[in-house]
């Protein structure tokens, strides 16, 4: 594949609602810009569980100006993606979905070669808004890669009246046990700490501790996996290790975005447990002059400290600083 002559003014990896609301921006003040999304539109939406309901409410999730209308308090998976693909539409977005970016390299000119799984772009500036959900941070223990290890949950009915193993302590994690739970699954979880986590949506947090409370849900604090095996886990408890039997273990351990992909784009990352990715908060360019990061991405392993209704506003700092430098 040959490099087109084109230059893109801006190009932007990952098509989710941060990507969009970069898009959006960009069309807006004119520049040229195609958006690269390696899956599906807002890919990361898509892979969210069925009946998933976010923390925030729907006028929080708004880009471009378009309203989001919902009936319910707080909106769910299936009225997202009608949204996003609503403002697609209205906007007629440039995207190329289903093309993952392998790297970009910044060229001695200024120009930046942006090489994806079909193609290869110039571009004078690019915006990184990947997220985080792509990579499960794993438990590292043996039989992890067995087939009833998942890192991912989608639905409560593939697990009805089996016996489940539910580890983590977040809002994936309580929301899959009280799910399958409710659809006739044995349900344990194993959590590191002694207690739920403060940041389980407020009201779902009751519910999970009156579960564990009344013994409908079993519960295992301060306690972690330190070997699974077919048909069964071995739990490492302040009482000592416990073998449990289990159909399936649900390793809902959080994700985290692509350090590695930041750090060969040239993106300077701090040592340590957060591993967050340099750049200016007043301008969301990294220590690369041009590369731009938005979203949830700019947090590094610290993925709670942003959110699609904190991180809007980065496409119009961004396209900002773009076009002050023309």
């Amino acid at each position: 594949m040959a490099i087109s002559n084109f230059v893109y003014d801006v190009i932007i990896i990952g098509g989710g609602p941060i990507g969009l609301a970069c898009a959006i921006e960009a069309q807006e003040k004119g520049l040229s810009y195609v958006v690269l999304e390696k899956g599906a539109l807002v890919n990361s939406l898509f892979n969210y569980p069925l009946y998933m309901t976010f923390f925030s409410t729907a006028e929080k999730l708004e880009i471009g100006n378009v309203p989001f209308s919902c009936i319910a308090p707080k909106p769910g998976r299936q009225e997202a993606l009608e949204y996003y693909r609503n403002v697609h539409k209205h906007f007629n977005l440039h995207i190329k979905m289903f093309e993952r970016v392998i790297s970009i390299n910044k060229q001695g000119s200024g120009m930046f070669v942006v090489h994806s799984s079909k193609d290869w772009y110039n571009a004078r500036n690019v915006v990184i808004a990947t997220g985080f959900y792509e990579i499960p941070i794993y438990m590292n223990v043996p039989g992890e890669n067995l087939p009833q290890v998942r890192h991912y949950y989608k639905e409560a009915h593939e697990y009805a009246f089996s016996k489940v193993l539910v580890v983590g302590a977040n809002n994936s994690s309580v929301d899959a046990a009280l799910e399958c739970w409710r659809k006739g699954a044995e349900v344990t979880m194993v959590i590191r700490r002694d207690q739920i986590n403060d940041r389980v949506k407020y009201w779902v947090k009751p519910d999970i501790e009156n579960r564990i409370a009344e013994g409908s849900i079993k519960a295992y604090y301060y306690s972690e996996v330190t070997e699974i095996r077919d048909g069964e886990a071995d739990i490492f408890t302040p009482d000592g290790t416990v073998t449990l039997e289990n159909d399936f273990v649900l390793a809902l351990t959080g994700y985290r975005p692509d350090i590695d992909f930041l750090k060969k784009s040239g993106i300077n990352v701090s040592e340590g447990l957060e591993c967050t990715p340099q750049y200016n908060p007043e301008t969301m360019e990294t220590n690369v002059q041009g590369l731009y990061l938005a979203g949830v991405v700019c947090g590094g392993l610290e993925t709670h400290k942003w959110f699609i209704e904190n991180s809007r506003v980065h496409a119009g700092m961004i396209v900002n600083d773009i076009i002050s430098k023309q």
